[in-house]
């Protein structure tokens, strides 16, 4: 699977934008400013339905406009998708597949998996809990669609016990009854989100060490531990203790939304211990590893996006990352670089099918 060609209309920086791919390799290179992320998150759009940079659709429609869309065409062997995506200010957003509109976004999702690799990814080690589970949440989610609705139905019911938590407070009484409506949710989705992270992050982590592995030439030791209240008590047990807790707080204190995982680097915190190139090698492990599980489940190839890669690493680091990608026949790679001449280079020596687009 890859994406053929693309059209950007009044995104972000881009009043108009059509290109045509390779199957391959495509570099997108420029200064900084002229959008070569953009072009990025565009792709991302119609593989996951949203922006990875966490911008709310709204804030995607370029300046003085009232709307903006997308249109690419997903194609492998067998079949060609077009896919397009509309957003106006006030509505909806619209995504059709072969101009027939989804009526629940989830359904999208897993069908052109994708995979982005960004400066931005740094918020996994340096920031909270938050961003470690969307993730998680994420990876499982492209090829699990079952556990993305056990997530979306996890959700609805903590926001639903959370607000009646809040409203006891306020008006100082309790009703157990009503309560145990939700916990009864929250036991069903909690107990099987809590089994299916499990088993992902252990079949994950060995993928991750030998990717790792590859771009520091096996000379550090890494790890990652899956963090969980439900590791040491059920759901239900741990709904039941806390009661007295969450009545206080006016939220729900416990479960599967406080998961969390550790990165380490030698039984070290990477978030304290680790350089910016080491922390930077892990980030990108990371990412591999989900691209060759999603290859493994999903039997599709993801298109892996890889934004500013010199960020943090060395040439042959990326030379390294670009090879290791190829080599594993991922899938389709994009790429943006400030330097032509650079990123040339490199793509030279492992494909002789490439593009650039200069911006």
């Amino acid at each position: 699977m890859y994406l053929k060609n693309l059209r950007l209309f009044n995104f972000k920086n881009f009043s108009e934008k059509n290109f045509t791919f390779s199957e391959k390799i495509n570099c997108f290179v420029g200064n900084n400013g002229v959008g070569k992320t953009n072009i990025l998150d565009a792709i991302h759009y119609l593989s996951l339905t949203k922006s990875y940079l966490n911008y709310s659709d709204q804030n995607n429609i370029r300046f003085h406009e009232d709307f903006f869309s997308l249109e690419g065409n997903f194609t492998d062997e067998n079949n060609e998708d077009n896919i397009k995506i509309q957003v106006q200010s006030g509505h909806k957003k619209i995504i059709k597949r072969n101009s027939k509109t989804y009526d629940k976004l989830s359904d999208h999702i897993g069908k052109y998996p994708c995979v982005m690799i960004s400066p931005y990814d740094r918020n996994l080690i340096s920031e909270g809990s938050e961003y470690r589970r969307k993730f998680m949440d994420g990876m499982i989610s492209q090829i699990n669609p079952d556990y993305l609705h056990l997530i979306l139905r996890y959700q609805k019911a903590l926001a639903q016990r959370n607000a009646l938590l809040k409203l006891f407070l306020a008006n100082m009484y309790f009703d157990a009854i009503s309560l145990e409506i939700y916990d009864a949710e929250l036991i069903e989705n909690g107990t099987k989100i809590h089994r299916i992270r499990n088993e992902f992050i252990s079949s994950y982590v060995p993928k991750f060490r030998k990717f790792y592995a590859s771009l520091s030439q096996g000379e550090e030791e890494v790890s990652i531990q899956y963090i969980s209240n439900l590791e040491e008590k059920d759901m239900n047990s741990l709904l039941k203790e806390n009661l007295n807790k969450d009545r206080a707080a006016a939220y729900t204190t416990g479960g599967i939304h406080k998961d969390d995982l550790i990165f380490k680097l030698f039984q070290y915190p990477i978030k304290k211990f680790g350089s910016q190139g080491q922390q930077k090698s892990f980030l990108v492990a990371l990412k591999l590893a989900q691209l060759q599980t999603i290859k493994e489940y999903s039997l599709k190839s993801p298109v892996l996006l890889m934004d500013d890669i010199f960020d943090k690493l060395d040439d042959h680091r990326v030379a390294q990352l670009v090879k290791l990608a190829h080599e594993e026949e991922f899938g389709q790679i994009f790429l943006s670089d400030t330097h032509k001449e650079r990123t040339e280079k490199i793509v030279q020596q492992i494909s002789s099918d490439y593009r650039i687009f200069e911006l």
